[in-house]
C-alpha cells in the first residue's frame, strides 16, 4: 500500500517548541506528504483535541513539559481510539529505548533526522490504514455471514458444516434428509455415522486427507445411512469454509434416488451449457474463485481470458437473430481444439467466451491467447448454411499475489477485452500485475524526456488568472500558471508533471524557464503600452545558488522590464525550513526591485511568527481557508486575522480559490486586499481582463 498524494494525514504534535514542531510538519510536506498538523499548548487543549477531532498519528517529543508524552498516552488510551503515538527523542540509548516501550509508543523517530521521521511517519499510517480497512472488512464479512446462514438455513440444499469429522452446524433440509428432528440430535455427532459400512473405511481415507490440507475433490459418491438405518446413494460437494472463525468443510449432501451413472450424468450436464457442451457460467466462477483463492494462499499462476467474435451484432444480421446459439456452438467447436489439456473453457455470456489456463505464467497465457487469436481468425466458421470468416477479440488477467481477489480478476479480463474491441479487434490484450513496476518506470523515463523537451524546445506555455484589488488601486495584475503543450490543443497540468521533475532535480530548470518567460511577456506589455504585474511561483530549488538571480537580471535588462512588475512566490512551509537562504534570496531580489511574495500562508503552526523574520511584499492565504468561508466562522475569524496582521507590518494579502458570491461578500469587508479564483474570472492564454 502507498500514501496517494491525495491523502492527507492528520498530525497532532505535542512539542514545547513550536519551530521544532513546525521543522517537523515542513520536513514531512517536502518528503512528499501532505500533512494536516494541529499542537495543542496544553493538556486541557490536547484532551478537546483528540476527542473532537479525527487524527491519524500522534508525535510526541519525550523532551515537552507543557503536556508531556505519559500524558498524551494517558488521554489517548482514555479515549478508546486506534491513535498510534511516535515518540519523538533527542538521543537513543537502551534506557530510553525501554522507557518509549513501557509508555507504549508505536514507534521512535530522532529530531533532525527527518527521513527516519518520514519514513516512521509513512509506516505507521500504512499500518493504520490497514487496521482500519480489516475492522470494515471484519464488518462486512459478520454481515455476509449472517446473510449467508439465512439463505443457508433457508436453502433446499441438504448443507452442513464440518470440522475435524464432526457435524457444527446443518441446516433443515440435512437434518430432514437423516431423519433428525433438531441439530441438538446431530450436534458433535461424527460425520461417519451417517455412512453406510462399506464406504467407511474410503470415507476414514478421505477425512484424513482433508485434515492433512489436501484439496478436496470436485465431488464424492458414497451410500449414506439415515437414523433409521436405512441407506441410499448420495453425492456430495466439498468446499473449504470457517464457521465462527473456526476453518472447516462446507458439505452440500445430495440424495441420489436414480442409477449411479445416470446420476454422474446428470450432474455433468448440471456443470455444462446446453448449447456449446462446454462449462456454464456458474461452473466456471467456481473454477475461477478456486484459482484465485490458490493465487492469494499459495503463491500460484494462473490465466483468465475472456474472448468475444468480433462485430458480432453484424455476424447476426448476415446470418439471422434466430441462430445466435448456433454461431456459438460453433465457435466453442473451434474453441476447444485451440486450449490445452489442463484448461478449461466456458460459454461465459451470451456470445463470449472464458478459458481459465492453471498453472500458467504470463508468457503461457500471452501465447494461448494469441494461438486463440491467430486460430479462430484462419478458422471458417460453419453456421447452417452459411460458412463465415470472423475474428475474435481477446482481453486476459494474469492471476497472482497481486491481483488474487474476485472483482479485480475479471475487471482487469473485462477492461482488457473492451479496449481490444473498442480499437478494432482481432487483437489480445493481457494484463499483469508484475509489469506494472516495469510500465512506471517507463511512464517515468518518457515524462523525463517530455520535460527536458518542454524546456528547450519551448513546450511550456503561461496561462494567466487576473488578481483584483478590493482597494481599488488601478493597474493590471496577473497570476502566471505553468501549462505543458500535450499537442493538438491539449494541455498538461502541472500536478502531472512537476512532481516528477522535483524528484530527477528538473525543477529548478522549470522555474528558470518560468521566469524567463514572464519577464519577456512583462517587457513587450510595457513596449506595448500595457504594463503590467506578473506574480509567478517558483520552489526552493530556486533558493540554492544565485543561478535563479542573475538569470533575473539579464533578462530584465535583455527585454527593458522593471523589476517591479515580477513578484515571485515563494511557499510558507518551504521558507520556515530554509529561512537563511530565503532572507538572502529576498534581499538579493529586491535589490534588483523584484518584489518576493509568500504563498499557502497560514499553513504552518505558527505563520505569524515568520513574519518577524520574513517580509514579503505580498501573501496569499492558503486556499484551505475559502472552502465553505461562508458558512465557517472559525476560517472568517482567521482570515481577518492574517489580513490585519499583514496591514500591521504593510504587506499586501491576497485570497486566491473565490468561489462565490457569499465569500467575495465576506472578503470586501474582511480587510483583504486582493483576490482572484474562478468566480472572478478563469485562467487564459489571453490577458483581456478589464480591471477599469
Amino acid at each position: 500500500m502507498q500514501i496517494g498524494r491525495e491523502t492527507t494525514v492528520r498530525l497532532l504534535v505535542v512539542d514545547d517548541s513550536v519551530e521544532d514542531a513546525e521543522a517537523i510538519v515542513s520536513g514531512l510536506r517536502n518528503g512528499g506528504l501532505a500533512v494536516r498538523p494541529s499542537r495543542p499548548e496544553n493538556a486541557e487543549q490536547l484532551t478537546a483535541m483528540i476527542g473532537s477531532q479525527p487524527l491519524d498519528l500522534v508525535l510526541a517529543a519525550k523532551s515537552a513539559t507543557q503536556v508531556s508524552a505519559a500524558e498524551a498516552m494517558a488521554v489517548i488510551d482514555a479515549s478508546g481510539k486506534d491513535l498510534p503515538l511516535i515518540l519523538v527523542l533527542d538521543k537513543v540509548d537502551e534506557q530510553i529505548v525501554l522507557e518509549a516501550i513501557a509508555l507504549g509508543a508505536r514507534k521512535i523517530a530522532l529530531r533532525g533526522q527527518i527521513d527516519q521521521i518520514r519514513h516512521v511517519v509513512r509506516s505507521e499510517f500504512i499500518d493504520l490504514e490497514a487496521r482500519r480497512g480489516l475492522r470494515r472488512l471484519e464488518a462486512q464479512v459478520r454481515e455476509t455471514e449472517r446473510r449467508c446462514d439465512a439463505l443457508i438455513a433457508s436453502s433446499r440444499e441438504p448443507i452442513a458444516y464440518v470440522h475435524e469429522g464432526m457435524h457444527i452446524r446443518a441446516n433443515d433440509a440435512y437434518l430432514e434428509m437423516f431423519g433428525f428432528e433438531s441439530f441438538e440430535d446431530i450436534e458433535g455427532m461424527s460425520l461417519l455415522d451417517l455412512v453406510a459400512p462399506p464406504h467407511v473405511e474410503n470415507f476414514k481415507q478421505l477425512l484424513k486427507a482433508l485434515s492433512r490440507g489436501e484439496a478436496p475433490p470436485p465431488r464424492y459418491e458414497l451410500e449414506a445411512r439415515g437414523i433409521d438405518g436405512n441407506t441410499f446413494p448420495a453425492l456430495m460437494e466439498f468446499t473449504a469454509a470457517t464457521y465462527e472463525d473456526e476453518p472447516c468443510q462446507q458439505i452440500v449432501f445430495r440424495r441420489q434416488e436414480t442409477d449411479p451413472a445416470l446420476a454422474r450424468e446428470v450432474e455433468e450436464l448440471r456443470r455444462r451449457d446446453q448449447v456449446t457442451g462446454l462449462l456454464n457460467r456458474q461452473t466456471f466462477l467456481h473454477a475461477l474463485e478456486t484459482a484465485v483463492a490458490d493465487a492469494a494462499q499459495n503463491g500460484a499462476n494462473h490465466g483468465l481470458l475472456l474472448i468475444e467474435p468480433d462485430h458480432h451484432q453484424q455476424l447476426l444480421q448476415e446470418i439471422g437473430l434466430d441462430a445466435g446459439d448456433a454461431l456459438a456452438a460453433a465457435l466453442a467447436q473451434r474453441l476447444q481444439p485451440l486450449i490445452g489439456e489442463n484448461d478449461e473453457a466456458a460459454r461465459f455470456g451470451e456470445h463470449n467466451f472464458a478459458v481459465l489456463s492453471r498453472g500458467s505464467d504470463h508468457a503461457h497465457t500471452a501465447r494461448l491467447a494469441e494461438n486463440i487469436r491467430a486460430g479462430l481468425a484462419k478458422a471458417v466458421v460453419e453456421v447452417g448454411a452459411r460458412s463465415l470468416s470472423m475474428t475474435a477479440s481477446i482481453g486476459g488477467v494474469q492471476i497472482s499475489e497481486r491481483i488474487a481477489s474476485m472483482p479485480q480478476v475479471l475487471a482487469r479480463a473485462s477492461q482488457g477485452l473492451q479496449s481490444s474491441l473498442g480499437v478494432g479487434g482481432n487483437r489480445v490484450e493481457i494484463f499483469d500485475p508484475g509489469a506494472v513496476d516495469r510500465a512506471e518506470e517507463e511512464r517515468i523515463d518518457a515524462w523525463l524526456k517530455r520535460i527536458r523537451d518542454a524546456i528547450a524546445d519551448d513546450g511550456f506555455l503561461l496561462h494567466y488568472q487576473p488578481v483584483i484589488s478590493l482597494q481599488g488601486e488601478p493597474g493590471a495584475m496577473y497570476e502566471a500558471y505553468l501549462r505543458l503543450d500535450g499537442g493538438d490543443g491539449e494541455l498538461v497540468f502541472p500536478q502531472t508533471f512537476l512532481p516528477i521533475a522535483e524528484e530527477h532535480g528538473l525543477i529548478a530548470d522549470i522555474d528558470r524557464w518560468v521566469v524567463a518567460k514572464a519577464i519577456r511577456v512583462i517587457g513587450e506589455r510595457a513596449a506595448a503600452g500595457k504594463p503590467v504585474q506578473l506574480l509567478i511561483k517558483i520552489t526552493q530549488a530556486s533558493l540554492d545558488g544565485d543561478g535563479l538571480l542573475k538569470l533575473i537580471a539579464e533578462k530584465l535588462i535583455a527585454h527593458k522590464a522593471s523589476g517591479q512588475s515580477l513578484i515571485l512566490q515563494l511557499p510558507e512551509s518551504k521558507v520556515f525550513t530554509h529561512l537563511k537562504a530565503a532572507q538572502e534570496f529576498l534581499q538579493a531580489a529586491n535589490r534588483l526591485g523584484v518584489r518576493v511574495g509568500l504563498e499557502q500562508f497560514g499553513s504552518g503552526l505558527n505563520s505569524m511568527q515568520l513574519l518577524s523574520h520574513f517580509k514579503p511584499t505580498f501573501l496569499k492565504i492558503d486556499r484551505a481557508f475559502m472552502l465553505d468561508l461562508a458558512k465557517s466562522p472559525e476560517q472568517q475569524t482567521r482570515i481577518r486575522e492574517i489580513a490585519a496582521a499583514a496591514q500591521e507590518r504593510g504587506i499586501r494579502s491576497i485570497a486566491e480559490f473565490v468561489q462565490d458570491a457569499a465569500s467575495m461578500t465576506f472578503l470586501f469587508s474582511g480587510g483583504v486586499d486582493y483576490v482572484q479564483g474562478h468566480f472572478l474570472a478563469m485562467a487564459g492564454p489571453e490577458m483581456n481582463y478589464e480591471f477599469e
